[in-house]
């Protein structure tokens, strides 16, 4: 199986994944990044007072380099 590395942004906090999971596929690797993702939105959302501008992202790689981001961050827009 291939080895996929989840490189995490948390506002300004970066750390990079030295060990990487074991995934069958870059689906796999998709859906773990996305689940991954959600739960830190759920988590700033209960411990940021005011998240807006806060950015979150998760890198994923596998040993030939970076395959794809996804990424998150809260904003507010006023509408008149």
């Amino acid at each position: 199986m291939p080895l996929y590395y989840f490189d995490l942004l948390d506002g300004e906090d970066f750390v990079k994944d030295e060990e990487g999971m074991d995934l069958p596929n870059i689906s796999s690797a998709q859906i773990e990044a996305t689940e991954f993702l959600t739960d830190m939105v759920k988590d700033i959302a209960t411990r940021q007072s005011n998240p807006l501008g806060y950015p979150m992202s998760i890198d994923v790689r596998d040993s030939e380099g970076p395959l794809f981001v996804l990424s998150f961050t809260f904003s507010s827009h006023r509408k008149h």
